[in-house]
């Protein structure tokens, strides 16, 4: 049975699934119904649909982005070692289950890289006055592509983030020759995935 994080607990991978080696992220969404005419920090939406970006930073030992082709988006789907594939953009977050998925084989990540992050963004966020408290029922989760079971799940709240335009969602990290994830769920407010890698 998969496990409920909860934000801020992290767990070993190689605890709750041994051997694992190919991991299936997968991050879901729903745009809340509007009400009364007030949505969120900007006052209101002027597009129906949201288009949510789900993106992985890849950082060095000392939590450091050193180029752009460690960035796995809708721009790079693969990373040049093969270790990381981004399935593709949806534009609309429409249908259940996974709205992006991103296909991670952990024994090939270079040893450079130290942890993976990742990160959603509202695309035009600002142009379209949508921000993460429009959002309801966003979540991660890790499947272990070997058996097709889900580990974990990191489910967020919307009224939380209200205002914010960003989540650094979940990261997936090495300690001790193992692999380990931490639910983070932390909010930002950035005008898209430029200003938010810039944190790195």
């Amino acid at each position: 049975m998969a496990i409920n994080l909860q934000k801020g607990q992290r767990i070993s991978l190689e605890k709750e699934a041994p051997g694992l080696s190919r991991i299936m992220c997968g991050l879901g969404w729903d745009v809340a119904e509007k009400s009364g005419g007030f949505l969120g920090f900007f006052g209101g939406n002027k597009e129906k649909n949201f288009d949510l970006d789900a993106s992985v930073i890849c950082l060095d030992g000392n939590e450091k982005l050193k180029n752009n082709a460690d960035l796995i988006y809708f721009g790079n789907l693969r990373h040049a070692s093969g270790a990381i594939t981004h399935l593709g953009d949806n534009l609309t977050g429409e249908g259940d289950g996974d709205d992006e998925q991103i296909i991670v084989d952990l024994g090939n990540i270079p040893s450079r890289i130290n942890k993976l992050t990742f990160v959603v963004n509202i695309y035009n966020s600002f142009e379209r006055q949508q921000d993460f408290g429009q959002v309801k029922n966003a979540f991660v989760r890790l499947v272990n592509l070997a058996n097709n079971r889900e580990i974990a799940r990191f489910n967020l709240s919307g009224t939380e983030y209200q205002g914010q335009t960003g989540l650094i969602m979940a990261e997936i990290y090495r300690h001790n020759n193992n692999w380990k994830m931490a639910a983070i769920g932390r909010g930002i407010r950035v005008k898209g995935l430029k200003e938010l890698v810039e944190l790195y």
